[in-house]
């Protein structure tokens, strides 16, 4: 088999490592530290036309093949395929008159908004800057803007793919429909998208930032915060934080961005300004380039495990079991407000959002007793919450399925679209659409 992949050397431009190269184990790591990924070989592709000849090689020889710029949703279950990175294809262009974005596979979130910027538009970013936007849309994708703009797949125009069979096509919901509704959000079993495009929005005012009180003051925040978010309007959005970090006291946080005028910003958030002694107010009138900075998310490499679920309410019976025991050996215990734009109709696997909040529970395994018990505690609370039992696609966790995000109508769709396109199972996605 290494004999074979190192054919690939005189098919492609880019680097092709296997496990032979010294650099390779570096070079097939996710970005979660915690995931094991082992793979036969990475292909650090130079452009499309690379991963068109990795496709028909794969495709020659039965394997498959997996595309990650970064590894941000790895799950380590990659079933032997290839592996290609493709962080060099990172064409990014912005027709301001149009209001549309042409990004390439590898181009990050932060990039993109840093572009946008100039000309008072905006993408869907969410909380990490250094995210690939074609690895969130194809997952759905959760952002900052959401509840004003719903997923950021809904904002997607087009797509530019490799095939099954290594051709090059452009992707539109008029040239194939259901291939383009499954690319929005089902995930990487069905192409290699080598670049998107998609609409921007008008931003041209943002207030955000973070509040930050001793954990003595959590149940005078989250009381506030459902206050708030009861009643937010679509330009505003909450997210709530109990945050314990190593070797330091618990804290609660609440961040926010507001797309208006930072005096209509201010007044919405009136309930936080009278809570007493914060230990910190970063809020303040920012551009959209800025908003990675809001909660100041790792920018490199490092472990973590993570569950995600869909609370159905947030009452006061909720909140005092959320309250009623420190989160440790969690890190963090996060709940976004959802609601807007998100439950409106959308021509995606997902659909509307109907859950009003998403709860993030994260925790670093440093140890195999630590992961234990970091799994543990996020199961106990995920038992004890109201939840739907639904999660967010770019959410998932290792062990769950793509039947723990869609329904089972949109989830049979999904999986004939793959039969029709992809019936050699040449394309392997972070969670695969069964055939």
């Amino acid at each position: 088999m290494i004999n074979k992949l190192n054919d690939l050397r005189t098919l492609v431009r880019g680097r092709v490592l296997t496990p032979e190269d010294d650099d390779f184990d570096q070079a097939r790591r996710p970005w979660n530290l915690a995931v094991e990924q082992p793979v036969p070989a990475v292909v650090e592709v130079a452009d499309a036309a690379d991963i068109a000849a990795v496709v028909r090689f794969a495709r020659a020889h039965g394997l498959s093949v997996s595309a990650q710029p970064n590894g941000h949703g790895a799950t380590g279950d990659l079933g032997g395929a290839i592996l290609l990175r493709t962080r060099r294809l990172d064409t990014l262009e912005i027709d301001p008159a149009a209001q549309r974005a042409r990004v390439g596979a590898g181009v990050s979130s932060g990039r993109v908004q840093a572009a946008a910027a100039t000309y008072g538009l905006t993408g869907l970013p969410g909380s990490s800057p250094v995210v690939s936007v074609a690895g969130v849309a194809l997952g759905g994708g959760l952002s900052w803007f959401g509840r004003s703009h719903g997923w950021v797949a809904d904002s997607v125009t087009a797509f530019d793919i490799v095939d099954a069979e290594g051709g090059l096509r452009h992707i539109t919901a008029d040239t194939d429909p259901d291939l383009f509704w499954a690319l929005r959000g089902g995930g990487g079993s069905f192409a290699i998208v080598t670049a998107l495009e998609l609409s921007l929005h008008h931003a041209p005012h943002l207030y955000g930032g973070r509040m930050l009180w001793p954990a003595e003051h959590a149940a005078e925040v989250t009381d506030a915060y459902r206050q708030i978010t009861a009643t937010a309007p679509d330009a505003l959005t909450v997210w709530l934080d109990l945050l314990h970090f190593p070797g330091s006291d618990p804290v609660i946080a609440v961040d926010t961005t507001y797309l208006g005028d930072h005096a209509e910003a201010r007044d919405l958030l009136s309930p936080l300004e009278r809570i007493p002694r914060p230990l910190a107010d970063s809020r303040r009138i920012m551009t959209v380039s800025e908003l990675g900075t809001i909660t100041a998310e790792p920018t490199d490499p490092s472990a973590g495990s993570s569950r995600a679920e869909l609370l159905t309410d947030l009452d006061g019976t909720t909140t005092k079991t959320l309250l009623a025991d420190p989160i440790a050996p969690l890190m963090s215990v996060q709940i976004r407000h959802l609601g807007g734009a998100f439950t409106r109709p959308s021509d995606s696997p997902h659909g509307p959002l109907t859950e009003p909040y998403a709860l993030y529970l994260f925790g670093v395994p440093t140890d195999p007793a630590t992961a234990e018990a970091v799994t543990a505690k996020q199961r106990a609370l995920a038992e004890a919450l109201p939840v739907s039992g639904r999660k967010p696609f770019t959410f998932l966790s290792p062990g769950e399925t793509v039947a723990d995000a869609f329904a089972p109508a949109a989830l049979n769709r999904l999986r004939y679209i793959k039969r029709r396109h992809d019936p050699d199972d040449v394309f392997r996605g972070n969670f695969p659409i069964p055939g």
